[in-house]
């Protein structure tokens, strides 16, 4: 078992020494943020090397397999970020030689983006590598340990919207 960050085994012990809510239920939350912090550093460290984030990696495979691009407007709709953030993500991946902007046919102002030919390759190469990684991270896992888990997360999920709509003053979602 990995160690907690600091500031959850002093909540935790807050918590504990408070009788606030159940240690255990606290537990299980700091342990599923720092595991999830700890894949999001890997996939980071893995993509560094290739000069990726993952928002960048991410436009590689929305643009793979679309020989005559995509604009701007529908990568940042597809991702799910705005226009500000697809255009600083757009502009490392042309400098770094993935992509090019290129000018429509009929529409001079309307611009396609298309991966080069190493934009291509990349994102073939690391599709194959990235989702293998992904696969190390279930090892050992049967079809029903994966169906138990996805089973508990959308559990957590639930609550969480529940949660957030009395926060926001609306009704309850069942």
């Amino acid at each position: 078992m990995r160690f907690l960050e600091q500031k959850h085994l002093a909540m935790l012990e807050e918590a504990e020494r408070r009788a606030a809510a159940p240690p255990d239920s606290l537990r299980a939350c700091f342990e599923l943020l720092a595991l999830a912090g700890a894949i999001d550093r890997d996939c980071a460290a893995r993509l560094a090397p290739y000069r990726l984030s993952e928002g960048k990696f991410v436009l590689l495979f929305l643009l793979h397999d679309q020989p005559h691009g995509l604009s701007p407007h529908e990568l940042a709709e597809r991702a799910g970020v705005t226009r500000a953030t697809i255009t600083g993500l757009l502009d490392g991946l042309e400098r770094d030689g993935f992509i090019a902007r290129r000018s429509g046919l009929e529409d001079r102002r309307k611009i396609a983006v298309v991966l080069t030919d190493l934009g291509q390759q990349t994102a073939r190469d690391l599709f194959s590598e990235h989702a293998k990684w992904i696969a190390t991270l279930f090892a050992g896992f049967t079809a029903e340990d994966r169906k138990t888990l996805n089973g508990l997360l959308q559990r957590i999920w639930k609550n969480l919207d529940a949660r957030v709509g009395l926060q926001d003053g609306q009704e309850v979602r069942a």
